[in-house]
């Protein structure tokens, strides 16, 4: 583009040339105007230049990945090793599901549908690092959860030489949208994911403008749970303050009933929880069968608004867990489930048709 304006340059030089050999008060008038012209057109290539550049640096490759650590991203990544369920769903979303290579068993179970068939896989805690090396990717993505046991478990494959960009847990809905970015500028798709992010922001600003609008007297109280309480294990994991989870409950204009307890992610009593005596409780526990009728009958919580109410529902674990664009999808069906005429006319945009976020209720 910046060397067609400069031929158009050169193009209007010279016609401001042949003017000026006129000699007569038209020629004047017509050098003057065609001054201003390649002085218009000077301007637009310098203002070219400068968006060109500006594009390419918010494009390019990084240099650091989202934990700090330097990396040098492949000029070339043809090949990919995803160690996370989120990290995966967005290259799918990217159309980049052909470049993954191996992934953590969560993604080959999870989206199995759209990998490719027999995909190697690893536990994202202990990996098969000798394999992984073996495969030779361009890019291998981690996140927090491979790191959470306090030992690099990829420590040998960067010392293969593999590229590694690791992805912590974000803590908060521009954290997750920065990761977005991130994820894209390493594979080459850096414009298509700022769409994404852009997408994302702009249902997050809708519902915090409903959110926003619900009065503190309708605030309602909701416990999030990971886990159902048993004789087994007899507490609640949910999520505290300064959890993307916590945003996401007081965006839509709710109460984090589990925000004063301490950590990200509390483990709580049962006794903790009733005293608590939340107006809505909602859980992505997809490991109980007929998880809302249990919790319906847990002994001891008859009298929870929550479930006297019998305001119970079941959020899509993978939305609400898998920290990327899709926790819109989560977002809006909470929203839906607990203010259900403020958020009737919102609509989910990664919905698709026949599947719903919300699997069950309480109602």
């Amino acid at each position: 583009m910046k060397k067609r304006l400069m031929s158009l340059v050169m193009v209007l030089s010279l016609s401001a040339a042949l003017l000026a050999g006129c000699g007569s008060t038209r020629a004047v008038s017509g050098q003057a105007q065609t001054t201003a012209s390649i002085e218009a057109a000077s301007e637009s290539i310098e203002a070219a230049s400068e968006t060109a550049e500006s594009t390419a640096q918010e494009y390019a490759a990084p240099t650091m990945d989202r934990s700090g650590n330097s990396i040098t991203i492949p000029a070339q990544v043809n090949s990919i090793v995803s160690m996370a369920p989120a990290t995966t769903k967005l290259l799918i979303d990217l159309g980049l599901a052909d470049k993954i290579i191996a992934c953590d068993s969560n993604s080959a179970s999870d989206y199995a549908a759209s990998l490719k068939k027999d995909i190697p896989q690893f536990d994202m805690m202990a990996p098969d690092q000798e394999q992984i090396v073996t495969l030779k990717p361009d890019l291998v993505f981690t996140s927090g959860m491979s790191a959470s046991g306090g030992t690099d478990v990829f420590a040998s494959v960067r010392e293969a030489g593999i590229c590694i960009a690791d992805i912590p847990s974000s803590s908060s809905i521009a954290e997750i949208e920065e990761d977005i970015r991130f994820t894209g500028n390493c594979v080459g798709a850096g414009a298509a994911a700022a769409d994404i992010a852009a997408q994302m922001q702009k249902s997050v600003d809708e519902l915090k403008k409903i959110g926003a609008g619900i009065a503190d007297s309708d605030r309602k109280q909701v416990l999030y749970e990971m886990s159902t309480p048993s004789s087994d294990a007899p507490v609640i994991y949910s999520c505290g303050k300064d959890t993307y989870i916590d945003e996401m409950i007081t965006t839509i204009g709710a109460v984090n009933a589990a925000e004063g307890q301490d950590g990200q992610w509390p483990a709580i009593t049962e006794e903790a929880a009733v005293g608590m005596n939340p107006d809505v409780i909602l859980t992505t526990d997809n490991y109980t069968p007929d998880v809302i009728n249990t919790l319906l009958k847990l002994s001891g919580w008859e009298n929870v608004t929550a479930v006297k109410q019998k305001a119970v529902y079941l959020i899509d674990a993978n939305t609400m867990s898998q920290p990327n664009q899709h926790i819109v999808s989560a977002m809006i069906a909470m929203a839906k489930d607990i203010y259900p005429e403020q958020y009737a006319e919102v609509t989910d945009p990664y919905a698709v048709a026949g599947t719903s976020t919300t699997a069950a209720s309480g109602n």
